[in-house]
Order: C-alpha cells, then sequence, then structure tokens
C-alpha cells in the first residue's frame, strides 16, 4: 500500500508538503501541488478515510433525507435530478452520501437526528418531505449543518428553484400566444411550491387583466397520472372549456394528455397544454411540451457547495436562500390562437 512517505520520497519533498498538497493548502506552490497529486495518482496512492476522518474530526459522509409522499422515490425526475448533482458535486470534494433513515414502517427505527448521529454524517441535505413532521423539526433546530431544498426555514441555507418566475414566464408565454380562456391544475395546497405557483399564476393573469373562473383552478397530486386524467376530463366537460390547460408537472401531464386524446381530441389544434420541471420526458412527448426547465444540476451542485461550506468553514458561510432561476422551454403544444 502506498503511503505518504512513498510520495514524498517519489517527489523529493518532505511528508507534510505531501500532506498539505493531496488536502489542498494553500500555503505551498500550485506547481508542487499538481506534482505530487501527479505522482500520487501514478503511484496507485489512496487515503485512509478512516484516519483522515479522525485527523480531521469529520466523517467527510454528507447524510440526504428523501422522503417522497407519492412513493415514486429516485424515480422522481426532479429530485432525483438535483441528488444526482448533489452526489457528483460531494464526490469532487472528497464526501460520501448516506440516506437518512425516512421509513416510518420499520419498528426498530430511530429518529432522524439520532439516526444521523448513528451515522456520523458531517450534514444533511433535506428534500422532498413534510416539513412540518415533529422529527424533522427537531433535526431542524438541531445543531447539524443542513440545506434545504425548495423549503425555506429562518435559520437555513435554503436552494430554491425560482417557482414566482417560472409560473410568470409560462403565463405570459401562453397569454402572448392569444390564450384568455387559462385553466391550471394545481398540486398539493399545502406545499410551499404550489402557494408560490399559484400566487403567481394569479398575480399574472391580474396584470394581464384576464379572468380566472373558480371552475378553472382544480387540484391532483403532483406526479398523480390517474387523478391529473379525472380532473383534465372534468375541465373539458365544463360549459365553457379552457383554451389551455397548465399542468402541475410533466410528468402528471401525461394522464391529462392521454385523456384528452382518448376524447378524440388533438393537441394543440383542439386544446392546448403545457407542464412545469422540463423533464427529458417532455420533449419526448407529441407534441412537445411546452414547459418550464428547472435548473436541477445546479440546485444540486449548489446546495452541495453550501453545505460542506457550511460544515469546513462555518463562520464564513452565509445562511441565505439562493433561488435559481428556471428557463421557458417553448414546445409544440401551445397553439397560436388568430
Amino acid at each position: 500500500m502506498v503511503s505518504m512517505k512513498d510520495i514524498a520520497v517519489a517527489c523529493g519533498v518532505s511528508v507534510a508538503t505531501v500532506s498539505k498538497a493531496l488536502n489542498g493548502h494553500n500555503d505551498i506552490g500550485e506547481a508542487t501541488k499538481k506534482h505530487v497529486k501527479k505522482v500520487a495518482k501514478e503511484m496507485g496512492y489512496f487515503p485512509n478515510s478512516s484516519a483522515r476522518a479522525l485527523k480531521m474530526n469529520k466523517s467527510y459522509n454528507l447524510g440526504v433525507l428523501f422522503v417522497d409522499a407519492s412513493r415514486s422515490g429516485l424515480t422522481h425526475n426532479y429530485f432525483a435530478c438535483i441528488l444526482e448533482s448533489f452526489k457528483i458535486t460531494a464526490e469532487k470534494h472528497g464526501y460520501d452520501i448516506t440516506f437518512i433513515n425516512g421509513s416510518k414502517q420499520r419498528k426498530d427505527r430511530i429518529s432522524y437526528v439520532d439516526c444521523c448521529k448513528h451515522k456520523g454524517v458531517d450534514g444533511v441535505v433535506i428534500a422532498c418531505i413534510d416539513f412540518d413532521d415533529p422529527e424533522v423539526v427537531e433535526l431542524i433546530q438541531s445543531n447539524i449543518p443542513i440545506v434545504t431544498i425548495d423549503y425555506v426555514f429562518n435559520n437555513r441555507v435554503a436552494i430554491m428553484s425560482d417557482n414566482i418566475k417560472g409560473m410568470r414566464d409560462l403565463f405570459q408565454y401562453i397569454y402572448d400566444c392569444g390564450h384568455r380562456k387559462i385553466a391550471y391544475i394545481h398540486g398539493e395546497s399545502s406545499l410551499t411550491v404550489t402557494k408560490n405557483r399559484l400566487a403567481s399564476f394569479y398575480k399574472s393573469a391580474e396584470s394581464l387583466g384576464v379572468k380566472i373562473p373558480d371552475e378553472y383552478i382544480a387540484e391532483a397530486p403532483y406526479r398523480d397520472i390517474e387523478l391529473t386524467s379525472q380532473v383534465t376530463n372534468h375541465l373539458l366537460e365544463l360549459n365553457d372549456p379552457p383554451t389551455c390547460i397548465m399542468f402541475q408537472d410533466d410528468f402528471a401531464s401525461m394522464g391529462g394528455i392521454n385523456l384528452i386524446k382518448s376524447r378524440g381530441m388533438t393537441i394543440p389544434r383542439d386544446i392546448s397544454v403545457a407542464g412545469y420541471d422540463g423533464i427529458q420526458i417532455a420533449k419526448f412527448i407529441d407534441p412537445a411540451l411546452t414547459t418550464v426547465y428547472q435548473a436541477t444540476d445546479e440546485m444540486g451542485k449548489i446546495a452541495a457547495e453550501k453545505l460542506i461550506s457550511l460544515i469546513e468553514k462555518p463562520k464564513l458561510t452565509l445562511i441565505e436562500q439562493i433561488v435559481i432561476p428556471g428557463e421557458l422551454e417553448a414546445g409544440a403544444s401551445v397553439k397560436m390562437l388568430s
């Protein structure tokens, strides 16, 4: 097994210099640092993680608390993409990730806080969970470094997708296409994401002078194809149906799109539709779905960087809300009205 001493001999430098180079210290020259890392790689050096953890008083392990109410788990496109980016960034900084036990069905399970302590994680990212859960609140109030995704706590770093601007841009695009009868099937009313999107929807309509009848607003859980199909059918059965239906997310929109097609209607000739999230499948729906792409790669990357900063530089890290803008993707599912 290759040691730092072996690398030091090969490079003609001290063991201390090798240690500083491999740990990214700034008090040695960049050329020396690159040379040491190159030699270490060529010699097949692999750091002893246990020794590193003891020396630095860190486990170099980040916890992930992810509980999806729809039980789609890591097939949940939006959060899966964020967590994949989070994982890649964490690994680049020398950290591993481990999932915190979120299943409350197990009789032997322990609280989230105790689970974090048991697994010795240095910090935790929390996504897609009931933030009102007493166990989650207990974790938030602990002294463990934490970053939340799409939810704000006053004393914690939050990484947010700009749902307000995303909805405004989407509504504006549909309006510019000539639509005034615009319906919206939103997700669960209790979620912050839904509240922000719905408020932005109404505010956009008001600013453009568009009146939204109460019957044009309906609710179906995110990613729920079956209920979205039922609600879509209800909207189409109205005496004065909408000319465009906005769905809560791209995945759920497939329920509405299939229902529309089953009625012998064509998109967008007979009715226009739009989604939200910008998941890959939206590009392959026929016709390509008009949607809002959420910058999941950027969100995951920044979440990891902020969490690591909270761990390594707690006094220098701002507790802030970081809002990441998305981007409108104009597909072919919204008809231009004359």
